[in-house]
């Protein structure tokens, strides 16, 4: 790793997020970075650069610029993965990476190959894991409980044994806690 260059693409990156007026990108970008380092200390330097630029400038292309409902949901986020790639392989480029580095950093963002590539599970990880420490309680709020089951359903599944045993030992508040023990219960 060249970490002059590294270093270099991260404060570009964090650059780019600073300039985010609702202020959620650049800690975002920190938390899941920081994730990354814990689920694996040694980690490539792409699962690193994939990190930080996973929700590069995402407040350009807001929500409320879709269709409501599921189908305007999934087409905001497959869009949102190839934007957020497209600007991290700018920058990438921009500060001397390779074509190779910065094309597995942007199938890292898109999620290519996911679940077959380890950096892809650890990266899945990390950010199901970001969720729950910050957005649960606050999704479950607009959901409800019971979407809120089906969705902490999905992400258990997602997670490896190691992040899922990582997630137990989160703090959350009496009732999140509750509803991922519902969440996990054995179905009848």
């Amino acid at each position: 790793m060249n970490s002059a260059r590294f270093q270099v693409a991260i404060a570009r990156f964090d650059a780019a997020n600073a300039a985010d007026p609702r202020g959620l990108e650049l800690p975002y970008a920190q938390r899941l970075s920081g994730w990354v380092e814990r689920i694996a200390p040694e980690a490539s330097e792409e699962l690193r650069l994939a990190a930080r630029a996973q929700h590069l400038c995402r407040w350009m292309i807001p929500r409320e610029s879709y269709p409501a409902g599921r189908v305007g949901y999934l087409k905001w986020r497959e869009d949102l993965k190839h934007f957020h790639a497209q600007k991290a392989g700018d920058i990438l480029r921009e500060v001397g990476y390779d074509e190779p580095l910065t094309t597995r950093v942007q199938d890292l963002i898109r999620k290519r190959n996911f679940p077959r590539i380890p950096d892809g599970r650890i990266l899945e990880d990390a950010l199901c894991l970001l969720f729950l420490e910050t957005q649960f309680a606050e999704t479950t709020a607009k959901t409800g409980d019971e979407k809120m089951i089906g969705i902490l359903q999905k992400t258990w599944r997602k997670m490896t044994p190691q992040a899922q045993t990582i997630a137990l030992t989160l703090s959350m508040s009496p009732e999140c806690r509750a509803l991922v023990e519902k969440a996990l219960q054995p179905s009848m």
